[in-house]
């Protein structure tokens, strides 16, 4: 006989939430997952009305559902926003071209105005250049430092208040174990904040930072939503792979994992006295930095100037002496924060090419599904 959900005790059960092992009904699901997500909006207090807020936007399972959710909870509870979509092209062929055309139907489905910025435009580099000149040990060093630049720059040029991102509790947790394991305690302290303070005044916020990626899959998989499943082609070999190997290995023995080390990681403190890093402004392009010069600026110095490990691991001290005299003179530079000018006009309709021309990989099904089958039948997604 079908298991009734738990909480409505009407309609038969057809999943297990992760978060909680409750046997709920598929509306049920969406009521609660949705009603956790304004709840910790209203909580933070993340938005005042009337701003403009960009939802970034990769044509992953993340993105998909946050721009859903966000518009969804827009319309339901009046939040009064006015949002967009920003999205950046990193110039990785056969993975973003692809995801984008992801973003350009998601931007049809919800009738939102779609921003693009790529690397190429902004730094004269694409990642399959930066990829064949660092190789692929240290190349999401490259893309985290630009992408999370780049975002701010889209969000200037859009004139937006607020940007959002799909980063999730799992992420999070990962963040907090990669940032323990390397002792670094001045990121510790600001990973599991759910608003940092970006470039120009900025704000940037995470709305699922207490949401499980099992759930988000699950509301997808449900929603029947439009996403991008692929992983990166070249993060295989990014360090946060062994942090989320270690937290999924944990995940399974107690569920409550991921949200234990969230609030595990809000309730570190800092010893008194210890010398922290001071918040200073790139002197070259203007964005913020602890250094005199922004991690970007000199990533992309090493880059222009043959040095792709300028800025990266043990060699960096060596590597900056070596060409100190020479960034006394400094190549061409991204573009001044203070010189990018905000666009007139909304963003124009971007029409995505005909569905039978890209690959879109099928979406993934969830675990925490009941079936009526036998157990060993119930198909089950391996990768998690």
């Amino acid at each position: 006989m079908p298991k009734l959900c738990v909480i409505c005790n009407q309609n038969k059960a057809v999943l297990k939430r992760p978060k909680t092992g409750q046997q709920i009904c598929q509306e049920c699901f969406y009521y609660v997952f949705e009603t956790e997500i304004h709840n910790t909006i209203m909580d933070a207090k993340l938005f005042k009305r009337g701003e403009r807020v960009a939802i970034g936007a990769s044509g992953g399972k993340d993105s998909t559902v946050l721009a859903h959710v966000m518009k969804t909870l827009n319309d339901r509870y009046n939040y009064g926003l006015n949002l967009f979509l920003l999205s950046v092209d990193e110039g990785i062929t056969g993975y973003r071209d692809d995801s984008l055309e992801t973003v350009k139907r998601n931007q049809q489905q919800y009738g939102l105005p779609l921003k693009i910025v790529s690397y190429q435009q902004l730094y004269g580099w694409t990642m399959d250049d930066i990829v064949k000149e660092v190789g692929l040990k240290n190349n999401c060093t490259y893309c985290g430092v630009f992408r999370r630049q780049a975002l701010d720059r889209g969000s200037v040029m859009l004139g937006v208040d607020h940007i959002v991102t799909g980063h999730n509790a799992d992420d999070i947790a990962e963040t907090i174990l990669m940032n323990i394991f390397r002792g670094d305690v001045a990121r510790l302290g600001r990973c599991t904040e759910i608003v940092t303070q970006g470039e120009s005044m900025i704000r940037r916020s995470k709305p699922f930072k207490y949401t499980y990626e099992k759930e988000i899959v699950m509301y997808a998989y449900f929603k029947k939503l439009d996403y991008f499943s692929t992983e990166c082609i070249y993060s295989p070999n990014a360090y946060r792979g062994h942090a989320r190997t270690f937290l999924k290995d944990l995940e399974s023995i107690r569920p409550s994992t991921i949200i234990d080390i969230i609030h595990s990681g809000e309730a570190f403190e800092i010893k008194t006295g210890v010398k922290m890093p001071s918040q200073k402004t790139c002197v070259r392009c203007g964005y913020m930095s602890s250094n005199e010069l922004c991690k970007a600026c000199v990533l992309l110095e090493g880059l222009n100037r043959g040095l792709p490990q300028l800025g990266i691991g043990k060699e960096s001290k060596v590597r900056k002496q070596m060409t100190e005299e020479k960034m006394a003179k400094p190549l061409p530079n991204v573009q001044h924060f203070s010189e990018i000018k905000q666009d007139d006009a909304s963003p124009d309709m971007i029409l995505p090419k005909d569905p039978s021309l890209v690959y879109t990989p099928p979406p993934r099904q969830p675990t925490g599904l009941i079936s009526e089958q036998h157990p060993s039948e119930t198909k089950k997604d391996l990768s998690w």
